[in-house]
């Protein structure tokens, strides 16, 4: 089993945000996953219905160094990575970090920015590192970025290259509230805004050792090649210019990590592979034109993905990360 004070610690955190987010706990957990499993996230979603929130709720629900970037047209890669600036009084330059310098990064509305400016995240998201001048300066760790964006079709916006999608994690999208949740989020703002009232619940060192824990969570060789066939099958697929990459078979297999050890348990089965494929999958998939003209999404590709691929069937002594066990031998007597 997942020790107990890494669930109840899970527990306290999704507890936390969900102040803030209401009935949206499906997208509560799936953020959390991308945290414990040490990816980044990318929200993509209408106006006005929480990206923000969600991302400012983690960050203030966790005790580490939080920086906000609002991207916009003209913000320039030294406005992210830092500068070296003369000193004079020395006669060396120094480094100046930029906001890019923390544990959790709100890359806000990053679509608004020019390709250019998207592109200064790239070397910080993968190698955790940002290189100014040709010197490498080491980010923090944890190291979380959570970006979020409106849909492409809305005026003043850039679609995010293939090798920046690739980079993040999941993709999530929180979706209109219910009606009673809509209600609940009004009584819970009469008041004050209940974001302003969180408190952080981890600490740094937690998340480290809660992140090794998750990586610790077995997998079955036979999991591992039914999430490498999914991500081939995306490579395969009619509708499919460019199917998911290596880095997103690893990334199906962290989330199903993460999912188990929400879940408690010190084993993946194929049912988290199935629920975390979609936000893992869909934003690394490049659909033809002519496809995608005609409706067709990558959910409905990665849906397509999970109907045709055999799921093994993992044994019961695999499944708790063991091999059977063999009968003691009796002794006389016995």
């Amino acid at each position: 089993m997942i020790p107990a004070d890494f669930s109840d610690t899970v527990e306290r955190l999704l507890a936390r945000i969900e102040t803030v987010i209401v009935g949206k706990r499906g997208v509560v957990e799936m953020t959390a996953i991308g945290f414990l499993c040490g990816g980044h996230l990318l929200i993509e979603d209408i106006p006005g219905v929480g990206k923000t929130m969600l991302a400012r709720s983690l960050a203030k629900s966790v005790d580490l160094d939080f920086k906000r970037i609002q991207f916009t047209p003209d913000l320039l890669p030294s406005d992210i990575t830092g500068v070296s600036v003369y000193s004079q009084g020395e006669h060396t330059f120094q480094f100046r970090p930029g906001p890019v310098f923390a544990n959790v990064v709100l890359a806000d509305e990053i679509n608004r920015a020019t390709p250019k400016s998207q592109a200064a995240l790239l070397e910080a998201m993968e190698e955790f590192q940002v290189t100014v001048d040709g010197i490498a300066h080491a980010l923090p760790r944890p190291f979380f970025v959570i970006a979020t964006e409106n849909p492409i079709e809305y005026e003043g916006t850039y679609s995010l290259p293939e090798a920046q999608l690739d980079r993040f994690l999941m993709r999530l999208s929180i979706g209109y509230p219910t009606p009673a949740d809509e209600v609940m989020i009004l009584d819970r703002q009469m008041l004050q805004h209940p974001i302003e009232t969180i408190t952080p619940v981890v600490s740094a060192e937690e998340i480290l050792l809660m992140q090794k824990i998750v990586r610790t969570v077995h997998v079955d060789p036979s999991l591992k090649g039914y999430m490498v066939e999914l991500t081939n099958a995306s490579r395969r697929h009619e509708a499919v210019s460019l199917g998911a990459s290596p880095r997103g078979s690893i990334a199906l297999m962290r989330c199903s990590q993460g999912l188990a050890a929400l879940r408690k348990r010190r084993h993946v089965v194929p049912d988290d592979v199935k629920h975390v494929a979609e936000p893992v999958l869909g934003h690394r998939l490049i659909l033809k034109p002519q496809r995608r003209l005609q409706g067709v999404t990558p959910a409905q590709v990665v849906a397509e993905l999970l109907a045709t691929v055999p799921v093994p069937v993992v044994p019961e002594a695999a499944r708790a990360g063991g091999v059977p066990r063999r009968a003691a031998p009796r002794g006389r007597g016995a």
